[in-house]
């Protein structure tokens, strides 16, 4: 039996805020969470194209970035958790929520413990099962691996399948400091804490607002095929395909995911009124 996971208390996240303070009846505060190992950068074409119009807070995650470590094992209740304090912080209640592969599957986390106050969701490059035995070993040995190693090795393995963008772009550049800067002892206690994480089928299944599903054509860490099923899975879900794209659509194609982002937010709040 695994034994349960203790929420250590709320850390204050380094984060963006950008926009127009949220007011009653205004336009709905937008909150973005990257992947792992991101950085909340990884959201600033998205966060410059959405702030014109409305409050938009991006944390970087408990662990990465410029966020306190945690070491050891951090649950995916725990970035939650911390997700409610920022916005308790800023006096937000509802909002529209985001998340990119590990970011999606905590955006999830978060609809399970105050889904109330998420209005929609946007879910990008990510899946709702819980870890396979083989992933939870897979994890773990990665866990120990960065530890044991640092980012580096790790970022020039893992970095071809990120973005489908040339070797010498911007936007390769951009992923590989994101990736050789994170702490290692902060992906590797998410890692862990990923290994653990629960089934989210059931949560999205009773997910009533507008949700956005966004994958990249060439994205072999969650295919076409997966993404399609997630967006089955939510009642109000629309699935975009990015062509071109592979696994971080927000930055290979900042464009048109703006696009999209902006035709779901419209949504989002044509659905509250």
């Amino acid at each position: 039996m695994t034994p349960p996971q203790l929420v250590p208390p709320p850390v204050a996240l380094a984060h963006d805020a950008s926009g127009p303070a949220s007011t009653p009846g205004g336009p709905l505060p937008l909150v973005l969470l990257h992947g792992t190992p991101f950085d909340r950068t990884l959201w600033a074409p998205l966060r410059a194209r959405a702030a014109a119009s409305r409050r938009v807070l991006v944390p970087d995650l408990r662990g990465y970035g410029e966020s306190e470590v945690t070491p050891g094992t951090v649950g995916f209740a725990t970035f939650a958790a911390d997700i409610a304090h920022l916005l308790d912080a800023h006096g937000i209640g509802d909002f529209a929520l985001g998340g990119l592969s590990m970011g999606g599957q905590i955006a999830m986390e978060c609809v399970r413990h105050f889904g109330t106050r998420v209005r929609g969701l946007l879910l990008v490059g990510t899946t709702p099962e819980p870890e396979t035995p083989e992933g939870v070993r897979a994890r773990r040995e990665l866990a120990a691996r960065l530890e044991r190693e640092g980012m580096d090795p790790y970022t020039a393995e893992a970095l071809p399948r990120m973005t489908a963008t040339p070797p010498g772009s911007a936007v390769t550049a951009h992923v590989r400091r994101m990736m050789r800067g994170t702490p290692p002892a902060g992906a590797a206690a998410a890692l862990r804490g990923r290994a653990l994480r629960p089934d989210y089928r059931p949560v999205l299944r009773e997910f009533t607002a507008p949700a956005l599903v966004v994958v990249g054509e060439r994205d072999t860490y969650t295919p076409v095929a997966s993404a399609r099923a997630l967006a089955d899975l939510l009642p109000d879900a629309r699935l975009a395909v990015v062509p071109g794209a592979a696994h971080l659509p927000v930055l290979e194609a900042p464009e048109r995911v703006g696009e999209l982002v902006v035709e779901w937010l419209e949504r989002v709040e044509g659905a509250g009124t």
